[in-house]
């Protein structure tokens, strides 16, 4: 654990599912790809979530660093990365140690598996269906209505 250099960097979070809640209250859920594409979701403090998509390109590293390109920015905002366990780490934009995103890999596929334990969990612990108390043994005929032409 500890700070990642950039290739360390990428070859950690490439491909992977991340959660991610920041220190101004914002969180999301996304996905950087190698190709420096970004995919998730963003939700600022009092807004509603919104669906993200960032082109190729849009998270750069090199050997100096992980850049982030932004259209109509004026500034590359470049991060510092730090493992803080095998399935998380927390970036922060360099020279601002107090602006932080803390970030936890998910695993989609262990995520369905839990769900589809709990379902059959539930299942197996629901009382079969027990008659209901005063119904009527038989049902009630049935009458036709039949429409005539007047």
């Amino acid at each position: 654990m500890g700070p990642l250099r950039p290739d360390e960097a990428k070859r950690f979070v490439a491909g992977k599912l991340f959660s991610y809640s920041c220190f101004d209250g914002t969180r999301g859920l996304g996905r950087i790809y190698a190709d420096g594409s970004v995919i998730g979701t963003i939700q600022i403090p009092g807004k509603e979530a919104r669906f993200v998509a960032m082109p190729t390109g849009t998270i750069q590293v090199s050997s100096g660093g992980i850049c982030a390109s932004l259209r109509g920015s004026l500034i590359q905002p470049c991060f510092n990365v730090v493992q803080t366990s095998n399935v998380s780490f927390r970036g922060s934009v360099s020279g601002l140690g107090f602006a932080y995103c803390d970030f936890v890999q998910h695993n989609p596929r262990q995520n369905v598996a839990k769900r589809v334990s709990r379902v059959k969990a539930t299942a197996q612990n629901t009382p079969a269906a027990q008659p209901i108390a005063n119904a009527p043994a038989k049902p009630a005929p049935v009458q036709s209505a039949v429409m005539t032409e007047e």
